[in-house]
């Protein structure tokens, strides 16, 4: 239930934003980062810092998830003033929410080599999306991802 209503949110939070670009997710909080593995061809160094900022961002996203639930539940929903200043509680809410999840990923891009950022800025280009910046690593050779 969580996870639905987490993307059902998100959903509604970017169809808001039709027409303007929109940052590159990598998607390190849905389901399957195997296509994130494969894609960028992880090394076990980046596999690890994946699945920890993957259950990082689930604690947080939670919290936060609860906060929304809760306003939701019990705030004030009879007169028209309350609506407006529960609208503007949920939008304060849905900001965090993006804001974790930029910060997540922009941890788990600055893990990324020079040749899987530039191909993450490819895919962003070819997706009209808005790369989130960040400093690739630099990696001794025995250390890097096959190419």
């Amino acid at each position: 239930m969580f996870n639905k209503s987490f993307y059902v949110l998100m959903l509604c939070f970017s169809l808001s934003f039709v027409g303007i670009a929109q940052d590159c997710f990598l998607g390190i909080g849905g389901k399957d980062t195997k296509m994130i593995e494969e894609t960028f061809q992880l090394n076990d160094s980046q596999l690890t810092t994946m699945e920890s900022l993957k259950g990082e961002l689930e604690v947080q996203t939670k919290v936060i998830q609860d906060q929304i639930d809760l306003l939701l539940k019990e705030h004030p929903q009879s007169k028209e003033e309350d609506l407006i200043v529960m609208g503007d509680k949920y939008k304060q809410l849905q900001g965090q929410l993006i804001s974790l999840s930029l910060d997540v990923e922009q941890k788990f891009l600055e893990t990324f080599n020079a040749k899987q950022y530039e191909r993450y800025l490819e895919l962003c280009n070819a997706a009209y999306r808005r790369p989130i910046k960040a400093i690739p690593m630099e990696y001794d050779a025995e250390e890097a991802s096959p190419e």
